[in-house]
């Protein structure tokens, strides 16, 4: 296989004069080589969905830490979370990993929101039934695993970016955009990412109707020096 690389980006706002993003977006380096990425979005908005998915996405993360792969770590994250709460909140959870044990991206759901994948310059829709979690025990995620190889994409969001512009009757549709990005060239994950967030915040009018997140990872051509980079960009 060509020598490749991985590259990933988000852009991430919260909802409109809310106090805080319900959503909670974290990174872990998988001891057997590669990255977990885990996207958890609370139930409800503000603080208290906050507290919810920083459970969920903490949860999730340790048990990636030790080793343990995506679907035990989520169905794990589900019945702590029921366990927690009691089974009254849910909330919904995506992990995105680039593993280099089997060579895969791997695509985890719980989440009724679609993952975009780009592949062979096609743009498809995960949208395959997969249950939020919480409510009850033994919720199982919705899986996929592709081989990596360049030119690989993954577009991994929460609902606000879905249910951009309805307030304004509007449907937001993130396969248009996101073709319209890969006929302008290969994935690029930073500008994909602003660019998504920019479109979304425009049906919006500025004024999000709820917390979006957009994760973008993909497999590219690697670059000359081997080095590993990590940029951050939060406003204080």
């Amino acid at each position: 296989m060509t020598a490749v690389e991985a590259r990933v980006a988000a852009a991430k706002v919260g909802k409109y004069a809310s106090s805080e993003s319900g959503d909670t977006l974290e990174m872990i380096e998988r001891p057997q080589g590669g990255l977990s990425f885990v996207l958890a979005d609370g139930q409800q908005s503000g603080k208290p969905a906050k507290a919810i998915s920083n459970v969920v996405a903490r949860k999730a993360i340790s048990l990636l830490a030790e080793g343990v792969r995506d679907g035990p770590a989520a169905r794990a994250a589900s019945d702590y979370l029921h366990t927690y709460r009691s089974g009254k909140v849910t909330a919904t959870l995506n992990i995105l990993s680039i593993d280099l044990e089997s060579r895969t991206l791997v695509v985890s759901r719980n989440n009724p929101t679609p993952v975009f994948l780009v592949r062979d310059g096609v743009v498809e829709r995960l949208s395959q039934t997969a249950e939020a979690v919480g409510t009850r025990r033994g919720i199982r995620p919705h899986i996929q695993e592709i081989p990596l190889s360049a030119g690989l994409a993954a577009v991994v969001c929460s609902d606000g970016l879905i249910h951009a512009g309805e307030r304004r009757g509007l449907t937001a549709d993130p396969a248009q955009p996101i073709a319209r990005l890969l006929a302008a060239g290969p994935p690029e994950p930073t500008g994909w990412a602003d660019s998504l967030l920019a479109w979304a915040l425009d049906l919006d009018e500025g004024r999000p109707g709820d917390d979006i997140t957009i994760l973008v990872a993909a497999i590219l051509p690697r670059g000359d020096d081997g080095a590993r980079r990590l940029a951050v960009r939060v406003p204080l």
